[in-house]
């Protein structure tokens, strides 16, 4: 590696020989993103020891560490879970890396904290109940972690608005009139979420019972959080892969105990499995298979089915096809033999796009130059330039635009083509453009409530407006559809009022009694709001009634 990265043997001579593996983990499997979890995954996958039954159980005391939450909190973050790993014994490399896995949670599932955010304390310097609420910044005072003096929360944003690590969080609560902060009984301060921990409840490779809480917005998240960092490192633990439970009392009284650390079950058919991945195995087979991917399995019904144990370290599996997912790994992709299907199907272009590319060679070829605009636009650009309301649009608008650019989904093709010619106007004369392409249309008869609509759009732009050249182009692509000029069976065009269009010279375009679009030469505004000089004639017609 050095040598590689240096071009240089003399400084790799006294470098390691030692093999180093890149493993690359799937973004949902959270279990395998430490150490612990990689090489318990590969031991069980190699046989070498059964997948572990993870349980919570009661402190050996009788008396559970409990942790209320406020209403205060309820402005802020919600939720938060709670737990204990008991007589949990640390080196220097199990510490390192129960902190590298909290830092890739908070990066992975828990949304750079935004979702989650997780504390771990020194149970020995703290005491039960705990109290989960929300105060002013100024209120909240207290020693952060690996600071030597107090700070209040005001002080603590200015601190770490230059922090390479922290800045980043600080907007999740900046702008909050209440901060979320968690005390002990003692009026300690554990923590404040989603920024920060107090240094007096901070663990040590000496600490032996830690105490865990994950404040949230999203409850799931965390209940997925904390049962991944306690089955992980339970297994340090006197009693491995047992976790301590806590009870989590709500601010309307109810309780919940956690962490739930859950195992579900799931029956699949062995047909179903064999088909799903294309082999051919026995019940026992694809038990064996999913038994080393974690998944204990076991066959019922004479062979015909497979009984699954989902344990709580893989929360990636919501849906029996994520399961077969699991035997195709296990079985290994490169083993499944490649055969040719039993039926034999001829593909076939999707119509639309067909129909699409034939009228995109055929009008290039009268003359018209291509464009490809961007599917999004300003709202300006569909209504104030065209002289429409944008209220009256169909348009779909973007809820956090990043640019002014990019405000809705274009309901016209037209804009996109003055932007282009705007863009070109030092080209010579005449600039004849023109765009197939899609709009995007609001409509509550279809399920997303929006429906795309493929039209084509073409513009002549010169020092006449050129209002035969676009009727020509009409023609010619309606004697290329074989429609002929027919008001019962054909098409035909009528006069029409439309703002976008000068008085008197728009018409709409109809074919068998449906208007499928207009043709006309542009209002004099519409070619000065995109900063144009010279008259233009355009057409746009919806191409779906031709296939």
């Amino acid at each position: 590696m050095i040598m590689r990265e240096t071009g240089s043997g003399e400084r790799a001579k006294e470098a390691s020989e030692a093999v180093i593996y890149k493993v690359e983990v799937p973004a949902n499997r959270y279990d395998l993103l430490c150490l612990e979890g990689l090489v318990r995954g590969l031991q069980v996958f190699k046989e070498q020891i059964p997948s572990p039954r993870y349980k919570r159980v009661p402190p050996a005391s009788g008396e559970m560490q409990k942790l209320y939450i406020k209403p205060s909190t309820q402005e802020v973050r919600p939720h938060c879970v709670a737990a204990v790993l008991r007589n949990i014994t640390f080196t220097s490399e199990s510490y390192n890396s129960f902190i590298d896995l909290q830092d890739k949670l908070h990066q992975n599932l828990c949304r750079k904290r935004a979702l989650v955010a997780i504390g771990t304390h020194d149970l020995d310097t703290i005491k039960g109940p705990f109290i989960y609420e929300a105060k002013p910044p100024a209120d909240i005072k207290f020693r952060p972690l690996n600071q030597t003096k107090e700070y209040n929360a005001v002080e603590l944003m200015d601190l770490y608005s230059v922090d390479s690590h922290l800045r980043h969080y600080l907007p999740i609560i900046r702008d909050k009139p209440v901060y979320p902060v968690i005390y002990d009984s003692c009026g300690v301060l554990l923590s404040m979420p989603p920024i920060i921990n107090g240094d007096h409840s901070k663990i040590t490779l000496d600490t032996r019972n830690v105490f865990i809480e994950c404040t949230a917005t999203d409850l799931t998240k965390a209940k997925i959080v904390l049962d991944v960092l306690v089955t992980m490192f339970s297994q340090y633990c006197a009693e491995p892969f047992t976790v301590e439970q806590a009870e989590v009392i709500q601010c309307d009284g109810s309780s919940a105990i956690y962490p739930e650390l859950k195992h579900w079950e799931a029956v699949l058919k062995v047909d179903e499995v064999n088909k799903k991945v294309g082999i051919r195995e026995s019940g026992e087979t694809i038990a064996t298979l999913l038994t080393k991917m974690c998944l204990k399995s076991e066959v019922i019904e004479d062979g015909s089915k497979v009984k699954i144990d989902i344990p709580p370290t893989r929360a990636d599996v919501i849906h029996a096809c994520d399961i077969i997912e699991d035997v195709a790994i296990a079985y290994g992709y490169n083993n499944i033999k490649k055969t040719i299907p039993n039926s034999g199907t001829i593909a076939a272009e999707f119509s639309l796009n067909k129909l699409t590319d034939l009228l995109r060679q055929e009008v290039a070829m009268v003359g018209f130059t291509e464009a490809l605009t961007f599917s999004l636009c300003s709202q300006d650009d569909i209504s104030v330039k065209l002289r429409k309301d944008i209220k009256s649009a169909p348009a779909v608008h973007i809820s956090n635009p990043k640019t002014l650019e990019f405000q809705v989904a274009r309901t016209t093709l037209l804009a996109g083509i003055m932007k282009t010619i705007a863009s070109n106007k030092n080209m010579p004369l005449p600039m004849k453009l023109f765009e197939i392409s899609d709009v995007i249309l609001k409509d509550n008869n279809y399920d997303v409530g929006v429906r795309n609509e493929r039209r084509l759009c073409a513009v002549h732009y010169n020092k006449n407006p050129g209002f035969e050249v676009i009727h020509g182009l009409l023609d010619r692509i309606m004697q290329l559809l074989a429609v002929p000029f027919s008001r019962e069976c054909g098409y035909h065009i009528r006069s029409c009022e439309d703002a976008t269009y000068f008085p008197g010279r728009c018409a709409e375009i109809v074919y068998k009694g449906e208007v499928i679009g207009r043709l006309g030469v542009l209002h004099p505004d519409v070619i000065v709001k995109f900063d144009l000089s010279l008259p233009c004639a355009a057409l746009e017609i919806n191409i779906h009634p031709f296939l």
